[in-house]
């Protein structure tokens, strides 16, 4: 092979290498910063005298980071958001932080995060660039699945009384949280104007 054609491999090898690089640090930045959104929305929150869940915004940033990062990323988002508390960071939204913490009124919401990002970005993609309605569904699966996770262990932390559950961990935020998820079918059909790729969800190259 000639000097030239080694040289000319050589270099796309190196900007493949670039860009793959870039790529990933595009995408864990994304990641980091919707972790750090969550932990924002931990503590602008409405406490409540009758229920140990306070009320946050952090179904917006979770719903929002599995609809634009994917299912893949979006739980990433979210499991790096909790990893910070369960390390002994401030991030949650009671005081406290570390692995015990996941055994208080709110572990099974943290553990929803999770789950609800990444049903969200599957929901998000199995719909194949949905319109509005597509878009509140998928959000509306999402906000379902960090409620069954919530609810459920709440009811195991309350002795096993899945009324007083609901009564306590869903019924005072099922409002708070429609309004949420209008306000972020609202945002995403928005950023879809914007960006005619419609979100990362919808990138058929983007890793879910």
């Amino acid at each position: 092979m000639s000097t030239l054609a080694q040289a000319s491999i050589d270099r796309r090898r190196s900007r493949f290498a670039e860009g793959r690089l870039g790529a990933i640090a595009s995408s864990a930045a994304r990641v980091i910063g919707f972790a750090l959104l969550t932990w924002a929305g931990a503590k602008i929150q409405v406490r409540l005298p009758f229920t140990p869940v306070p009320g946050t915004l952090q179904t917006l940033p979770v719903l929002l980071a599995g609809a634009l990062l994917g299912a893949r990323a979006g739980a990433a988002s979210q499991a790096t958001y909790v990893l910070l508390g369960l390390s002994g960071l401030p991030v949650f939204a009671l005081p406290g932080s570390g692995p015990l913490y996941l055994l208080g009124p709110t572990g099974g919401y943290l553990v929803g995060f999770v789950a609800a990002a990444y049903v969200t970005g599957l929901a998000c993609r199995g719909a194949a660039r949905p319109g509005l309605v597509g878009a509140l569904l998928a959000f509306l699966a999402g906000g379902a699945t960090l409620y069954l996770c919530g609810v459920a262990w709440l009811a195991v932390y309350l002795g096993g009384d899945v009324t007083q559950a609901v009564r306590t961990g869903l019924a005072p935020f099922a409002l708070f949280d429609l309004a949420k998820i209008v306000i972020a079918t609202g945002m995403l059909t928005g950023w879809r104007w914007i960006a005619p790729e419609g979100g990362a969800a919808w990138k058929t190259g983007t890793p879910r």
